[in-house]
């Protein structure tokens, strides 16, 4: 079973990668995995650089600067989709074994980047907006306004829920939120009741 899990940032849906992690599944976080091709594929620094002039120095993406051009500008943030995406989703295809007993795709754009269909169910991790700032500002050291910008480019929560096959909502603390997490997997049968 693969499992595409989905949300904005800040929402929590690391809890659920951990827990198929725990339970002997494959993870794939495409997050971890464009910072990974950032690192390694000099081509796809260099078309972003090319896009995106002068948020590339030496072969190194400032990641920062790059963000404050695209979360205040659609067409932005819609280029540089386009030019990550179908790297994101070759590097899955090549990590993703066929018929996996069990496999999460941790991916914002799962929906744009092609990868829901790779994915047997989908679901959607929500959260409250305040919490999500300051889950951005603890765990990424930004800015209130930074995390509030990033927040804002991405699409709100009824787009996830109408997309997704299940959504789980992390609007309590992080105790509530693992349970309500293992009840959706002893409900979907990854574990038993």
């Amino acid at each position: 079973m693969i499992i595409g899990i989905t949300g904005g940032s800040g929402c929590g849906k690391t809890t659920l990668l951990n827990l198929i992690r725990d339970q002997g599944g494959l993870v794939l976080d495409c997050d971890a995995i464009y910072h990974h091709l950032l690192r390694t594929d000099p081509a796809l620094t260099a078309a972003i650089g090319a896009r995106f002039p002068g948020t590339v120095s030496g072969g190194t993406l400032d990641r920062k600067k790059l963000g404050n051009l695209v979360f205040s500008d659609e067409k932005a943030l819609a280029d540089l989709n386009r030019i990550t995406h179908g790297a994101v989703k070759e590097y899955v295809l090549c990590k993703l074994p066929s018929n996996p007993s069990l496999a999460a795709i941790d991916a914002i754009a799962l929906f744009e980047g092609g990868l829901a269909e790779l994915c047997d169910v989908t679901v959607a991790v929500t959260a409250p907006a305040e919490s999500r700032v300051r889950r951005l500002m603890a765990r990424d050291g930004i800015t209130e306004e930074y995390a509030r910008s990033r927040i804002a480019a991405q699409h709100d929560e009824s787009w996830f829920r109408e997309k997704c096959d299940y959504v789980l909502e992390n609007n309590g603390s992080a105790e509530d939120f693992h349970n309500i997490s293992l009840a959706f997997f002893r409900q979907i049968g990854i574990m038993d009741p």
